[in-house]
């Protein structure tokens, strides 16, 4: 057995050991990460700025305009989560939102949360101009993720709550045309009960036709009124094409680029003449040298390039067809969605398809780990923490409790051993 000061001395060593791991593998991270600010040439910050929806871990959702150098010029928020964002030709701001504390709550109880599309006008100061809601029941996946201006002055929204598209008449408030998503899956008799198809974006494609993402599922869907669903792009829902996606952008009847989310790229997939299936024609996995991390929005711009939001690093980059890095912008943490202005989403006939010229992956050491991923991704939604903590911090915050907890023990029978 030990005697006193053995005990002591190795409970010190064990927290000192344990304080060393903790420090070493935060410190050099830390000290060697990337940087995440890259602006681009004078010129092009100059002409360009940024406008993101920032989702946010807590009360921290908001919209924010960034200009060409990555300066805040303007932020508007402290609410549950906005998603996506829009530049109006008038300069206001449309986005989607969510938040709480609301006593108009129809059926469920007070106070409750509300979600649904505001106007924001972004100066002289950024206030909400115009807004459109309705209540929920649960705080979980049930926001308005996407809306869109149309030329009518209607607003097409995608609502995950009921699983349908609409287009709205802001001045009404009334609905001009829905479709459900039950009318092509089936499903539960009320979908506000569990978040079933997760339905989180809606683009208008052409007249009447609507580019469709379904989360859940590994789908996008083109959906045209009169007719239903006419299109499906991964048929045969298979993960490795596409896994709880984000954002699709539209680039023509045969190519379509998408934010890949849940398997860490952005991806671009082509409509294979022959068999009719929509295949990888090219993918971006890591951007600056930084592994993207759930990406939730990605945009061709006029100028060829690609524009990424990469949630879980809390930037927002831009890609150059060969996979290099452009410019890159730090944002506040969990951004949802970027538009680089004044492009926004550039419509099919202004961006052109890559083919088949960059396909990438990360290497070894920058995969996911089972479990640990999972927990540091669910950390990021309650706390925001810097793009570089990884899964090798929490193995290290691991470690050292496992050293602590033993020099406490020692320290604690050395104590015992006075009396």
């Amino acid at each position: 057995m030990f005697g006193l000061s053995d005990s002591f001395r190795r409970g010190v060593a064990f927290l000192v050991v344990g304080t060393v791991v903790l420090v070493a593998a935060f410190g050099a991270s830390w000290a060697l990460a990337p940087d995440t600010e890259t602006v681009p040439r004078v010129a092009d910050a100059d002409n360009t700025s940024v406008l993101v929806g920032v989702q946010g871990p807590g009360p921290n959702g908001n919209v924010t305009g960034l200009d060409g150098r990555g300066d805040v010029r303007w932020s508007i928020g402290d609410i549950i989560s906005y998603q996506n964002v829009q530049t109006l030709d008038n300069g206001s701001v449309l986005a989607t939102f969510a938040a709480g504390d609301y006593q108009n709550c129809g059926p469920y109880d007070s106070p409750c949360k509300r979600t649904g599309v505001r106007i924001i006008e972004p100066e002289p100061e950024p206030r909400v101009v115009w807004q459109w809601s309705y209540p929920v029941r649960t705080r979980e996946d049930s926001e308005v993720h996407d809306a869109e201006m149309l030329p009518s002055g209607n607003v097409l929204v995608a609502d995950m709550e009921f699983e349908s598209i609409f287009v709205l008449n802001p001045k009404t408030g009334d609905r001009v045309w829905t479709w459900n998503a039950s009318q092509h899956y089936g499903g539960p008799d009320d979908p506000t009960t569990t978040d079933w198809l997760h339905l989180n974006d809606v683009d208008r494609i052409g007249d009447g036709r609507y580019l469709v993402s379904i989360r859940n599922m590994n789908q996008l869907l083109v959906v045209e009124r009169g007719s239903g669903v006419v299109e499906v792009v991964n048929e045969n829902p298979d993960s490795g094409v596409l896994n709880k996606q984000h954002n699709p952008h539209w680039l023509g009847e045969d190519a379509v680029l998408v934010a890949d989310s849940e398997n860490h790229r952005v991806v671009e997939l082509h409509r294979n003449d022959t068999t009719g299936e929509w295949e990888e024609a090219w993918s971006v996995a890591k951007v600056g040298g930084i592994p993207l991390d759930w990406p939730r929005d990605a945009d061709r711009l006029p100028n060829g390039n690609t524009l990424i939001t990469d949630s879980r690093n809390n930037r927002v980059v831009e890609v150059r067809e060969n996979g290099t890095l452009a410019a890159s912008y730090s944002v506040p943490s969990l951004p949802y969605e970027a538009d680089r202005l004044p492009h926004g989403e550039s419509a099919a006939d202004s961006v052109s398809p890559y083919g088949n010229s960059h396909t990438a992956d990360v290497g070894l050491f920058d995969r996911k780990v089972p479990v640990l991923s999972t927990l540091l991704a669910g950390a990021r939604h309650v706390v925001a923490l810097p793009y570089w903590v990884s899964e090798l911090h929490l193995l290290a915050v691991g470690v050292a409790a496992v050293f602590w907890i033993r020099g406490g023990y020692l320290l604690a029978r050395a104590g015992l051993g006075k009396q």
